[in-house]
């Protein structure tokens, strides 16, 4: 039954061969990306065999660690076409040990097993120092092969398991978008350090802890054995071999599960009252915001916006604290830049409403109405997020006499993003993604409103609040009443846009219907 199951395998990529298509495309450029790196990491792995010892085991750790890593996260990230799904051998009645073992080294045909094991063979070469060693390297390179194949196995399977509803999904690629952003902090980490004097503490400290865990300890168990730590190496060599059994029971009772397991249905949830549309009052701005809150609470559209506004602050600022940047003033930073993006996000928010934009026309709401509603929830996350972050922000600076100063830019930054975004959305709307569509699926258009409005409306924000910024930083340097001028001038500004963004828009939407409906039906 196993050798059936490698024919089977076999014959799914050689019939994707003969039929052609985009999956042969996908299949020759994901051979090309693993071709290059094997490519630039053969090189590396066999001149690390001249390295010091303490050196390359460092290397090797840590490397192997992000290996093990990918193979773990990827699979639930961003999904696996599962061409053997346990579930598809269900009438044939294999024994689930025969199935397990059949479908494990199935996998072990493929392009990502067999770059790693390519390259696995390349730490051998690292390792041909002495006899035992080398032994020890062979070992642990098969283990390390097994493993990161067995464990990609696993979580496809379990992502096939809990995350078949779309909401499921959305959050993993939402997910996988976080993790890519952290990605860049951490590049530009690595990349200050100097690894020619201060970096070597660093690198060994790191594959110490790294080299007790589960991702990393098949990788340590030669390099110790080279450094004459032979209790250290044989117990990582332990913890490898109980991780690998560790995850053969769990892919065995996967497919006994899975067996015995059909596709989830879609969960269905009973609401008790209307929710947000009870707390309301009967009027028709009240009601498009219990609507817009609602949208915003359950609409991955709308989730991805708020889950990146804290993410881009911090991306902002990890480079300048690597580069040196005192962290106090830094601390000023991450407000403001979360006001103006959040005031931003309302930008084409009538767009995401796709057809249903018609009951606000059909009912002859007022545009006044639909706008100030449309603001309930950023203003619902936006004032709380100002006055608590503003504290946070100013005690980590250090100087209260700041705190009007940043409750102003940042009242400022937000009220006017607000004000501009509920105009252009009603005036400029653009294509957006359509409700149920993945968050990260932007429609192509032809023109360029898109990027202007975006322009507009985020640039806009920041000139408008350059009065309260000129007074905050008067205040920082000179002190004096600047930071109640700050405090005035971000308010004042602020509520009059914002007033005026809702009465234009207001009326850009009374005059538009038509228009609004013609667009709203034809994205």
């Amino acid at each position: 039954m196993v050798a059936q199951l490698l024919r089977l395998r076999l014959s799914i990529y050689a019939n994707l061969v003969k039929r052609g298509g985009t999956q042969v495309i996908w299949m020759l450029v994901g051979g090309g990306i693993g071709v290059a790196i094997i490519w630039l990491t053969s090189f590396g792995l066999v001149a690390l065999r001249v390295a010091p010892t303490e050196f390359a085991r460092d290397i090797l750790v840590i490397g192997g660690s992000f290996v093990v890593l990918g193979f773990t996260l990827l699979p639930v990230v961003f999904g696996v076409d599962d061409a053997l799904d346990p579930r598809k051998f269900v009438l044939f009645g294999v024994p689930n040990r025969v199935l397990s073992l059949g479908l494990y080294a199935a996998a072990l045909i493929g392009v990502p097993s067999i770059v790693i094991a390519v390259l696995s063979s390349f730490t051998v070469v690292t390792w041909t120092r002495d006899g035992f060693t080398l032994v020890m390297a062979i070992l642990a390179a098969l283990i390390a092969v097994l493993t990161c194949v067995l464990v990609a196995r696993v979580m496809t399977s379990v992502a096939t398991l809990l995350l078949a509803s779309r909401r499921s999904r959305e959050f993993s690629a939402i997910v996988g978008l976080v993790l890519v952003v952290l990605v860049a902090p951490a590049a530009i980490f690595l990349s200050s350090v100097d690894w020619s004097s201060g970096g070597g503490p660093v690198l060994s400290n790191a594959a110490d802890v790294v080299s007790w865990t589960p991702f990393g300890a098949v990788w340590a168990v030669p390099g110790d054995i080279a450094l004459g730590q032979a209790s250290s190496g044989f117990l990582k060599l332990v913890i490898a071999l109980a991780t690998l059994g560790l995850l053969w029971l769990a892919w065995s009772a996967l497919v006994a599960r899975m067996q015995v397991t059909a596709d989830r249905p879609p969960a269905v949830r009973t609401y008790s009252g209307l929710g947000w549309f009870d707390l309301m009052p009967a009027r028709p701005g009240a009601v498009i915001a219990a609507r817009s809150i609602t949208y915003w609470g359950r609409d991955p559209r709308y989730l991805v916006s708020l889950l990146v506004v804290p993410i881009l602050p911090f991306i902002m600022i990890v480079p300048l604290i690597v580069a040196g940047v005192p962290a106090a003033p830094l601390a000023l930073l991450p407000l403001p830049i979360m006001s103006v993006f959040l005031g931003w996000s309302l930008h084409n928010d009538l767009a995401h409403d796709s057809s249903a934009i018609w009951l606000h026309v059909a009912s002859g709401v007022r545009g006044a109405a639909d706008r100030l509603g449309r603001t309930f929830p950023v203003l619902l996350v936006g004032v709380p997020l100002i006055i608590v972050g503003s504290m946070i922000s100013i005690a980590f600076f250090g100087d209260w006499d700041a705190l009007p100063s940043m409750l102003g830019v940042t009242t400022s930054l937000l009220l006017t993003g607000v004000g501009i975004s509920s105009y252009t959305s009603a005036r400029f709307p653009y294509p957006a993604s359509a409700p149920g569509d993945s968050p990260f699926q932007q429609p192509q258009s032809s023109g360029t409103t898109g990027a202007v409005v975006q322009s507009f409306s985020f640039l806009g924000s920041v000139l408008l609040t350059a009065p309260a910024l000129y007074f905050a930083a008067r205040g920082l340097f000179d002190g004096g009443d600047y930071p109640l001028y700050a405090l005035l001038a971000g308010v004042g500004m602020g509520v009059i846009v914002f007033g005026i963004g809702v009465l234009a828009g207001g009326r850009a939407f009374n005059k538009r219907g038509p228009e609004i409906m013609a667009f709203a039906t034809s994205v």
